[in-house]
């Protein structure tokens, strides 16, 4: 920092003159960086509206169950048909089966005979093994002898995965049986497929367990070992004439002969001999998970009340995310109330600082035509029709849901008729589904939005059932927020929601939105400022100190002629 000292020959304070001077040139800066404080401020609004759509959609699609979390955090679109709180389903023996419904269960009862479970294929060692230890201790292995064997995954009659195993030498000094039952279980080919066996070896008992890990007389496994090579040992195949094994681990196996599981056998209504190669199925929409054999009944109703909670609870907080819009829209702006200065806030608590940016932040996206626009849009799409519902209803009003006037203070919002919500559920719960949910037909379902013509966008949003079409209004509007203010923080959360929205905002716009083209050039321009301060208060202190400089000269030269007057007398 530079010392500068000035006013010696003036007796000027010349470093409070040229501070009030800078003060002045100081507000043109203040200005850029109060508009640039008013865009971040934008942003931020901007970026919190559009979270409020994102976390609209997902959290609906979840209480719906149109969407579901993978292990990795993805989020995958799910079926309507596949809704479990549309059909209510009961059992009257819980020990034969648990069950539930889907959305496209048949309503009706039914009586169910469960004749057989499902099982997996599975052998044990017929006796105890001996006191665990390396392979050539525990089973008497000679140093000459080759454990070799494979094991061939079987999935509908067909052989997928094997892989040969082969254990000699050294390994008969080191490996134990447990060592044996990791390698099979840890195996995966190349795409990560295993080899659908477990293999357990419970010390306790000495016994070595191997079994299938899919049910069905379609699944299972094959053990093959080639006995005619050298040395090579019976370890896991081979059964003498009585059908006992003489293999080393006691598995009741012969080499190259399947062994399968079981399918489960009931009867379901009117059908007879059903075969399931899993005790976990569904039939006619009902979700089977057998427990035991023996009979049961089934019934399967609409659930009215649970159907008018979920619809119930969508329109609260439909009407909550309007509501937000709405005041957002018509908040009051106090322009008087700019960003503070870093001087102003010295001088504040931080209360009176809290107090003041509440004001200034009020109403800065008032009457906002992005904003608007995206809510006009919301409201509207639940004006149209649905057009090809296979349903009798394809207007909300239909159902019991109507909207409030514009003019009413909660202007837009859904307000339900419960009575007659309830009725339509009751009568006609799949036209109610094809109303809110409906998918587009053929191409228009699968093609994105951005490869459709503006015909097809229309005939896309006309096809689709009106919450699906809310949620495709939204992300539309989406679109526009984040074109004009970025993602912020939220790229993650818009890409759950559709990864259009920032592949669209990449491609378009490179990623730099509207507002950060603003803010990029109020940066050049406030830099540009401050050079210009830079030289400003330079010049300044130029100026006094030539200013200083030629009163000390005049000085001088007056000290001089005092001197020369004086010295005369």
């Amino acid at each position: 920092m530079d010392l500068r000292i000035g006013g010696i020959a003036s007796g000027l304070d010349t470093q409070q003159i040229i501070k009030d001077l800078m003060q002045a040139e100081r507000t043109k800066v203040d200005k850029l960086e109060q508009n640039k404080m008013l865009l971040e401020w934008k942003q931020e609004m901007y970026n919190d509206l559009n979270k409020e759509l994102a976390n609209f959609i997902l959290d609906s699609k979840k209480e719906f169950g149109l969407s579901k979390t993978t292990s990795t955090g993805l989020y995958v679109n799910s079926s309507v048909s596949g809704l479990d709180w549309v059909r209510k389903a009961t059992v009257s023996d819980s020990s034969i089966a648990s069950i539930s419904a889907r959305a496209d269960a048949v309503e009706g009862s039914y009586n169910v005979h469960v004749e057989s479970l499902a099982s997996n294929a599975n052998v044990a060692s017929n006796q105890s093994l001996g006191e665990l230890g390396v392979l050539k201790q525990q089973f008497t292995l000679n140093d000459s002898d080759v454990i070799k064997f494979t094991i061939h995954r079987i999935e509908n009659n067909q052989e997928t995965v094997s892989q040969t195993f082969e254990f000699s030498g050294d390994d008969l000094s080191n490996l134990t049986i447990q060592d044996i039952a990791n390698q099979i279980n840890s195996y995966r080919d190349a795409v990560g497929k295993d080899l659908g066996v477990k293999a357990v070896y419970d010390a306790s008992i000495n016994r070595f367990f191997l079994q299938s890990t899919t049910t069905g007389e379609s699944n299972g496994f094959k053990v093959t070992e080639d006995t005619g090579v050298e040395n090579v040992i019976n370890f896991m195949t081979g059964i003498d004439g009585d059908n006992s094994p003489t293999n080393i681990v006691g598995l009741k196996l012969e080499s190259g002969i399947a062994n399968k599981g079981t399918d489960a056998i009931i009867d379901f209504g009117g059908a007879s001999g059903i075969h399931q190669s899993s005790n976990q199925f569904t039939i006619n929409g009902i979700n089977f998970d057998l427990k035991a054999k023996g009979d049961t009944t089934v019934q399967v109703a609409t659930d009215i009340d649970g159907v008018y909670e979920k619809i119930s609870n969508f329109v609260t907080k439909y009407n909550e995310l309007i509501s937000k819009f709405s005041e957002t829209l018509g908040e009051k702006r106090y322009r008087d109330y700019l960003p503070l200065t870093k001087e102003q806030k010295d001088s504040m608590s931080e209360k009176e600082i809290e107090l003041w940016e509440e004001k200034a932040k009020s109403g800065l996206i008032k009457e906002d035509k992005i904003i608007a626009q995206t809510l006009q849009t919301i409201r509207s799409g639940f004006y149209d029709k649905v057009e090809g519902v296979t349903g009798i209803f394809d207007q909300l009003t239909q159902i019991g849901i109507s909207t409030e006037s514009y003019f009413n203070a909660n202007g837009g919002q859904l307000v339900i008729n419960e009575s007659k919500l309830k009725t339509a559920i009751r009568d006609n719960v799949d036209g109610v589904l094809d109303l809110l949910f409906k998918e587009p037909e053929g191409d228009l379902k699968s093609k994105t939005e951005s490869s459709m013509t503006a015909s097809e966008l229309k005939e896309k949003r006309s096809q689709s059932g009106l919450i699906r079409r809310l949620f495709d209004n939204m992300v539309v509007g989406m679109k526009d927020i984040v074109s004009k203010a970025g993602a912020g923080s939220n790229a993650d959360l818009y890409r759950n929601v559709n990864s259009s929205i920032m592949i669209d905002f990449v491609t378009n716009y490179g990623s730099i939105s509207i507002l950060d083209k603003d803010a990029n050039g109020l940066n050049k321009r406030i830099a540009q400022m401050n050079d210009y301060l830079i030289r400003t208060e330079d010049r300044y202190w130029k100026q006094f100190t030539a200013m200083e400089t030629a009163l000390q000269r005049m000085n001088s030269q007056s000290s001089w002629l005092m001197q020369q007057f004086g010295g005369g007398e």
